[in-house]
Protein backbone atom coordinates (compact mmCIF):
# COMPACT_ATOMS: atom_id res chain seq x y z
CA UNK A 1 0.00 0.00 0.00
CA UNK A 2 2.89 2.60 0.75
CA UNK A 3 4.53 1.99 -1.98
CA UNK A 4 1.09 2.10 -4.39
CA UNK A 5 0.97 5.90 -2.37
CA UNK A 6 4.82 6.88 -3.16
CA UNK A 7 4.41 5.75 -7.08
CA UNK A 8 0.92 7.40 -7.17
CA UNK A 9 1.95 10.50 -5.33
CA UNK A 10 5.01 10.76 -7.47
CA UNK A 11 3.13 9.77 -10.96
CA UNK A 12 0.84 13.64 -10.28
CA UNK A 13 3.91 15.31 -9.46
CA UNK A 14 5.21 14.29 -13.23
CA UNK A 15 2.37 15.58 -14.10
CA UNK A 16 2.63 19.23 -13.04
CA UNK A 17 5.57 20.12 -13.99
CA UNK A 18 6.46 22.91 -15.70
CA UNK A 19 7.38 20.82 -18.80
CA UNK A 20 9.23 23.68 -20.80
CA UNK A 21 12.64 25.10 -21.95
CA UNK A 22 11.53 28.48 -20.58
CA UNK A 23 13.44 27.90 -17.31
CA UNK A 24 16.64 29.61 -15.84
CA UNK A 25 19.10 29.80 -12.88
CA UNK A 26 19.86 33.06 -10.77
CA UNK A 27 18.79 36.04 -9.43
CA UNK A 28 16.54 39.25 -10.50
CA UNK A 29 18.43 41.72 -9.42
CA UNK A 30 17.57 45.71 -9.69
CA UNK A 31 20.50 48.15 -9.81
CA UNK A 32 20.69 52.00 -9.70
CA UNK A 33 23.19 53.38 -11.90
CA UNK A 34 24.71 57.07 -11.72
CA UNK A 35 26.51 58.85 -12.25
CA UNK A 36 28.14 58.65 -15.80
CA UNK A 37 28.53 61.54 -16.69
CA UNK A 38 27.82 65.05 -16.54
CA UNK A 39 25.72 65.97 -19.01
CA UNK A 40 23.00 63.66 -18.28
CA UNK A 41 20.52 65.03 -15.84
CA UNK A 42 18.98 62.27 -14.07
CA UNK A 43 22.86 61.53 -12.85
CA UNK A 44 23.10 64.79 -11.95
CA UNK A 45 20.28 65.23 -10.01
CA UNK A 46 21.41 61.35 -8.23
CA UNK A 47 18.15 59.76 -9.76
CA UNK A 48 20.74 57.64 -12.03
CA UNK A 49 19.20 54.52 -14.46
CA UNK A 50 17.51 51.47 -13.49
CA UNK A 51 18.85 48.62 -14.92
CA UNK A 52 17.66 44.99 -14.42
CA UNK A 53 20.63 42.24 -14.28
CA UNK A 54 19.99 38.34 -13.99
CA UNK A 55 23.07 37.18 -11.37
CA UNK A 56 24.09 33.28 -11.76
CA UNK A 57 26.50 31.86 -9.96
CA UNK A 58 28.63 29.35 -10.68
CA UNK A 59 31.42 26.23 -9.45
CA UNK A 60 34.22 27.26 -8.19
CA UNK A 61 32.69 31.29 -6.92
CA UNK A 62 32.76 32.55 -10.42
CA UNK A 63 29.50 34.85 -11.11
CA UNK A 64 27.79 36.08 -14.49
CA UNK A 65 25.77 39.12 -15.00
CA UNK A 66 23.39 39.60 -17.49
CA UNK A 67 22.11 43.00 -18.39
CA UNK A 68 18.56 42.66 -19.15
CA UNK A 69 16.13 44.77 -21.40
CA UNK A 70 12.68 46.03 -19.46
CA UNK A 71 10.79 44.02 -21.90
CA UNK A 72 12.43 40.61 -20.46
CA UNK A 73 11.93 41.39 -16.97
CA UNK A 74 8.50 39.55 -16.69
CA UNK A 75 9.63 36.60 -19.01
CA UNK A 76 13.19 36.33 -16.46
CA UNK A 77 10.61 36.26 -14.05
CA UNK A 78 8.41 33.37 -15.42
CA UNK A 79 11.44 31.57 -15.96
CA UNK A 80 13.11 32.06 -12.47
CA UNK A 81 9.19 30.86 -11.08
CA UNK A 82 9.47 27.62 -13.61
CA UNK A 83 12.97 26.91 -12.66
CA UNK A 84 12.18 26.90 -8.23
CA UNK A 85 8.93 24.72 -9.54
CA UNK A 86 10.73 22.05 -11.01
CA UNK A 87 13.12 22.04 -8.74
CA UNK A 88 10.72 21.85 -5.67
CA UNK A 89 9.26 18.81 -7.70
CA UNK A 90 12.36 16.90 -8.37
CA UNK A 91 13.15 17.74 -4.28
CA UNK A 92 10.06 15.62 -3.37
CA UNK A 93 10.06 12.85 -6.47
CA UNK A 94 13.54 12.36 -4.47
CA UNK A 95 12.31 11.73 -1.68
CA UNK A 96 8.90 9.62 -2.94
CA UNK A 97 12.21 7.38 -4.46
CA UNK A 98 14.46 7.14 -1.68
CA UNK A 99 10.94 5.35 0.11
CA UNK A 100 10.51 3.19 -2.79
CA UNK A 101 14.08 1.83 -2.42
CA UNK A 102 12.97 0.98 1.54
CA UNK A 103 11.30 -2.38 2.15
CA UNK A 104 8.03 -2.05 2.02
CA UNK A 105 6.65 -3.04 5.56
CA UNK A 106 3.20 -4.78 4.09
CA UNK A 107 4.92 -6.72 1.35
CA UNK A 108 4.83 -10.27 2.18
CA UNK A 109 8.51 -11.78 3.42
CA UNK A 110 10.38 -14.58 2.08
CA UNK A 111 10.64 -17.55 3.49
CA UNK A 112 14.43 -18.12 4.54
CA UNK A 113 15.87 -21.57 3.95
CA UNK A 114 17.46 -23.12 7.16
CA UNK A 115 20.98 -24.88 6.88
Amino acid sequence: MIRGDALRKRQALLAQLPLTGEIVRGSLLERTIRPHGDRCAKCVSGEGHRLWVLTVSYPGGRTRQISLRGEQVEAVRRWLSNYQELKDALEVICELNHALLRPDPEAPQPHRRRA
